[in-house]
């Protein structure tokens, strides 16, 4: 009695395939990751940005002027604590006595890049960012208000 070995495994051409197939669907879902990544980034800024403004309006409310409240960066509060601690935006300030505006900017190396956020005393919003600009607060690249 002769008994005869049948070959089992994968063809080179069927492993070829499959790398093909990893290979598409990759190449779609790494890009919606990526956004995914940079709308949760953008909610630091705005909710930085919303942060420092009740900060603002607070010293207003007891000194009738935004001047003293911080230094010439927004980088402190008026006793000397970190206003605000984010690694994707930087934040800065530009106060007078009775207006303000308030900026959050993207960081490079935090793949923030082009990235931008501001609102002023009278709650007027602007942002820009990859592909888009608006009078509001912009929550996607390539978004609308």
């Amino acid at each position: 009695m002769v008994h005869c070995k049948s070959e089992r495994g994968f063809t080179l051409i069927e492993l070829m395939i499959v790398v093909a197939i990893i290979g598409i669907i990759s190449s779609i879902a790494y890009p919606a990751y990526q956004d995914y990544v940079a709308r949760g980034k953008i909610t630091e800024a705005t909710s930085g940005l919303a942060d420092l403004r009740i900060k603002l309006e607070q010293y207003y409310q007891d000194n009738r002027t935004y001047t003293g409240y911080v230094d010439a960066g927004c980088n402190l509060t008026s006793n000397g604590n970190p206003a605000i601690n984010s690694d994707n935006f930087g934040f800065a300030c530009v106060v007078d006595a009775d207006t303000y505006t308030i900026t959050a900017t993207g960081i490079g190396t935090a793949g923030m890049t082009g990235y931008s956020y501001d609102i002023n005393e009278s709650n007027v919003k602007n942002s820009t960012v990859p592909g888009g600009s608006g009078a509001c607060w912009i929550m996607k690249k390539g978004g609308s208000c």
